[in-house]
Formats: C-alpha cells, sequence, structure tokens
C-alpha cells in the first residue's frame, strides 16, 4: 500500500512553511484529547501529575526515520509504534501507564500531511490506552526526523525486574517471534500490559522482560550468573514462515520472556495464565542450567545475535 512520504518536495506542504509555534499549535489540535489543557498537560514549563499509587517507573524508546519505520509505514502506525514500544517497556516491568511527554527532532522538510497521520495514530493509541501526552519539545534535525517519548507508569503489585531468576528456573515467553518486519508485527503489536500485570501478582515469576533486540540477544539480562539459558529449538513458538535463526535473532517482538521458579508447579500456572488470557500464547522454551550441564540438544545461542544498535 503506497503512503504519503515523510520529506515533501514542497516547501508550502512543509513543517517550514508554519514555522515552530504554528507547528505546536497544530500538533495541539492533532493530539486534541489526547493531550489535557496545562497544567495538567501542554502549555506550561512541566506538566503537573499527581503522585504514583505504587512504585514509580519511568521509560524511553524514540522511533527513527530508517531505523524503526521508513516510507512503506503508514504515519499513523509509526506515531502508534512509538507509544507501544515504551508501554511494553511499562508491561515488562509489570506496571500500568500514566502519561508521556515527547521530543521530536526533525527536517523543515517534513510533510504537514505526514506528521498529521503521525499524530493521528500516536493520539489514537494515547486515548486506548488512557495516557495523556502532557507535553514535549520541538528541534531542528537537518535531514533526519527523530521522535523520543519518555513514558511514566505505576507497579501496584511489583515491579518485575531483569534480575530475580535462579539456577534451575523456567523460561517461559508470550505470543510467537521472529519475522517481525515481513509480517508488520514491528509496528502492529499489541503491549502486554494486562498479561505483564498478571505476571508481578504470581510469586513464582522472578524476572521479566520484554523481547525487543532478539531472545539470543536479550536472554543474557535474565540469566543468573554462572548459568546459560538452555533453550530449545523445537520450544520456540515461532510467527508463520520464520526459521529458528529469525525467532533467535530478527527483534521487535515486543513479547515477554520471563523466569519462573523450578519448584513452580508448571501445569496449574499455564492453566491459570490461559484462563486469564485465552487468545495469548504462553511456551515453556527451556530453563537456566549451570554453565558445563547445559543439555546436548539446547541452541548455542553464541552462535545467534540478536540486533545492535551501534554494531
Amino acid at each position: 500500500m503506497k503512503h504519503a512520504r515523510i520529506f515533501s518536495s514542497s516547501s508550502r506542504g512543509s513543517v517550514s512553511a508554519v514555522g515552530e509555534l504554528a507547528l505546536i499549535g497544530l500538533i495541539r489540535r492533532w493530539l486534541g484529547k489526547a493531550s489535557p489543557k496545562a497544567p495538567r498537560g501542554i502549555g506550561d514549563d512541566c506538566a503537573v501529575l499527581r503522585p504514583a499509587r505504587g512504585r514509580e517507573l519511568l521509560t524511553v524508546d524514540p522511533v527513527v526515520y530508517g531505523v524503526h519505520f521508513d516510507d512503506q509505514t503508514a504515519p499513523a502506525e509509526a506515531g502508534a509504534k512509538l507509544l507501544r514500544r515504551n508501554l511494553s517497556d511499562i508491561a515488562a516491568m509489570g506496571g500500568r501507564p500514566r502519561a508521556a511527554v515527547l521530543a521530536l527532532a526533525l527536517d523543515s522538510r517534513v510533510s504537514l500531511a505526514w506528521l498529521r497521520g503521525f499524530f493521528s495514530g500516536l493520539a489514537a493509541e494515547s486515548r486506548r490506552h488512557g495516557v495523556p501526552i502532557v507535553g514535549g519539545d520541538v528541534a531542528r534535525l537537518p535531514g533526519a526526523f527523530v521522535a523520543t517519548l519518555a513514558l511514566t507508569g505505576e507497579a501496584r503489585a511489583r515491579a518485575v525486574t531483569r534480575s530475580g531468576s535462579r539456577r534451575g528456573d523456567w523460561i517461559y515467553v508470550t505470543g510467537t517471534l521472529g519475522g517481525s518486519l515481513r509480517s508488520g508485527h514491528h509496528h502492529a503489536f499489541e503491549p502486554r500490559l494486562a498479561q505483564g500485570a498478571w505476571l508481578a501478582r504470581r510469586r513464582e515469576v522472578r524476572s521479566m522482560m520484554d523481547l525487543s533486540d532478539g531472545l539470543a540477544k536479550d536472554i543474557a539480562a535474565l540469566t543468573p550468573r554462572g548459568c546459560l539459558a538452555a533453550i530449545f529449538g523445537p520450544s520456540l513458538p515461532r510467527r508463520r514462515g520464520a526459521t529458528v535463526r529469525e525467532a533467535l535473532c530478527d527483534g521487535e517482538d515486543y513479547e515477554l520472556v520471563f523466569g519462573v521458579s523450578g519448584r513452580c508447579r508448571r501445569a496449574p500456572f499455564e492453566r491459570s495464565f490461559r484462563r486469564a488470557f485465552p487468545r495469548t500464547r504462553l511456551t515453556c522454551i527451556g530453563r537456566f542450567a549451570p554453565r558445563g550441564a547445559v543439555p546436548a540438544d539446547a541452541l548455542r545461542l553464541s552462535d545467534y545475535r540478536g540486533y545492535e544498535h551501534l554494531r
């Protein structure tokens, strides 16, 4: 499907035709009810927010033209992806989102029509999840487009971190992996907010994170010292047409991977999850094994590499 291009061939249809102040006015109009009035939203030096009810969470993620999306991506999908990426981080801590601020750095040739579509997607996602856009900033960045969103959240049960797993713990993952770019999943995914909050209430869940750079890379952050992640290829829940390598390396899956106590009775745990989320696939893909005692049929994760921005 053909979409509007991000850079305008005519200055009349670009950001340069309106300037900074008028652009901010347009952004406020495009966001509509997704942005409350000052001082709870756009219009003051800072937004005034109520205190968090539990542990306060804070995350930040960008979308960069040419890295996270291109001209084949609808502008509304790029805008929605910006918020979804941050929501996935909140989900990985078992939290609920609260409010967001947006920093926009862009070339003056960026199309106003494209930008309107971008903010329409962001606003729709904001309203759907009840996350107001309460402020931000605009700056000129020649030859590029970068939108960076910072999101606050709160963890009312507990904040599940990446550390906490122990030797012998089971490794679980939600959903399916691999082929995210080819399938369009990289922008059309659903942040696992409800699932993350449910898992945070289960004491047998010891660690958790979201999968953004590929399982082969990300699983190292959950692996206890002195252990390796023993993951088995046939157990990997792969997206249709995805290979084992793609499931391990492609990235932008935005699923939850988490460690569960090795003493957990797996069958009742899995039944409880599936009763709560009958449409979300849950798979045990392996366990954390001591170095030197990894089963011979486990995947050699050192043979695979996830996505690294600066390599």
